[in-house]
């Protein structure tokens, strides 16, 4: 299993997300978003391992999901998804074979992350969609900004953004609101959209001014002002 992070190890990884202004960016701020709810993915696991009131059925699928979880962390994805045949059944037997516990719902999440470090996302935005995200404070707003990043990729912009709004409305902190509504406004201001880029980046110093990002908005404002 990977090692457990803490809070404020999560929130500096979370504004560590920073945005340049070509869809090259957008490809590598996908990973780093990914990244981001990794660190947020540990602390679930953490959480269902010290449940209390598991089911047989969920303690067996936390038994079967370590191994994928092993591999996930070393990065290997393919090996996550699919097992090696051995010690590993990979996630997506997890999520057929413990359909309804908690445990196949994160492998939903795990899944969906794996497929997106892939360039699967299709596939990713299907598992993205079928986590349960429960209204974590955490969780939920980070998947629905990787699934908004999955749509960025394939082109659906719109949609894309949308959901990054989504997430930082949800989110309601310092910590990763700004960092989603940056991404939607440098998607905008990749695209020409100036104006909308405008409105997002003075929501950033007006609502999180106590965020770092804030600190240099005014260059991304001046820019977009000329």
């Amino acid at each position: 299993m990977a090692k457990k992070t803490t809070p404020k190890k999560e929130e500096a990884i979370a504004l560590d997300v920073q945005l340049t202004k070509t869809e090259a960016f957008i490809e590598k701020n996908l990973k780093k978003i990914l990244i981001a709810i990794v660190a947020v993915v540990v602390v679930v696991v953490a959480y269902f391992a010290y449940d209390n009131y598991m089911s047989n059925k969920n303690a067996d699928a936390q038994k079967a999901i370590a191994a994928s979880q092993d591999a996930f962390a070393q990065q290997q994805y393919e090996k996550a998804l699919n097992g090696d045949g051995a010690l590993s059944i990979g996630f997506l037997r997890v999520i057929d074979e413990y359909s309804g516990t908690k445990t196949a719902n994160l492998a939903k999440l795990y899944a969906a992350i794996c497929y997106a470090n892939i360039d699967k996302y299709d596939e990713a935005i299907s598992m993205f969609e079928d986590f349960s995200q429960k209204g974590d404070q955490m969780i939920s707003p980070a998947s629905l900004a990787a699934l908004g990043n999955c749509y960025i990729q394939k082109d659906q912009t719109e949609k894309g953004i949308e959901l990054l709004l989504k997430a930082a409305k949800e989110a309601d902190n310092d910590a990763l609101s700004p960092v989603f509504i940056l991404q939607a406004a440098r998607v905008y201001e990749a695209e020409g959209q100036n104006d909308k880029a405008l409105e997002l980046y003075k929501e950033i110093k007006e609502k999180y001014y106590l965020s770092p990002i804030s600190q240099d908005i005014d260059k991304y404002i001046e820019k977009v002002s000329k």
